[in-house]
């Protein structure tokens, strides 16, 4: 309601606020997104200088608003909604609708924010479950999954060979 007061793009539906989500007196996210190309969403919003965002920011005494571009691609949506942290990687299982995202090590903090809230507003935002991991993490856990695969691999290369040696056995024994 704010935003259709300050902003005239919201009042006429040039832009739509696609979803909002709060923990009041404290963090807004807000996602937006424009019907007309030649208007950019975000900067609507924020106003000549944050004069727009700043009016909104004052009436609710202070509380912190991140306002993000909507999107239909889970991935950059995702990565939007998690801002200010800079994401380096979205990985989502659909079926599930849940996300793994890597950020450097340094943005991981951030990424989660205080008490978790980023990371949970987010969620809320997108509707998506979103766990986050460091890339040092990442790295880990790859180097592992690929000792796993590997190691799969072989079992599965010696069981082939074994069968292999055992059928021609039985050819062998049946020719004899």
């Amino acid at each position: 309601k704010l935003f259709e007061l300050e902003v005239p793009e919201v009042s006429e539906k040039i832009v739509e606020i696609k979803g909002v989500v709060r923990e009041p007196g404290d963090r807004t996210k807000i996602a937006v997104a424009s019907r007309e190309k030649a208007v950019e969403p975000v900067g609507a919003c924020v106003g000549i200088k944050g004069s727009r965002v700043q009016a909104v920011v004052r009436e609710l005494r202070g509380e912190k608003i991140d306002i993000i571009a909507w999107t239909s691609d889970p991935r950059v949506f995702i990565a939007e909604a998690l801002n200010p942290a800079s994401i380096e990687k979205v990985g989502i299982d659909e079926e599930k609708k849940s996300a793994l995202v890597v950020v450097a090590d340094s943005q991981l903090s951030l990424a989660i924010g205080k008490n978790g809230q980023n990371v949970r507003l987010a969620a809320k935002l997108t509707g998506w479950k979103i766990d986050i991991i460091s890339a040092t993490e990442y790295e880990k856990e790859k180097v592992e999954r690929d000792k796993e695969i590997k190691a799969a691999l072989a079992e599965e290369a010696e069981a082939q060979r074994e069968q292999e040696e055992a059928a021609q056995a039985q050819r062998e024994a049946e020719a004899s």
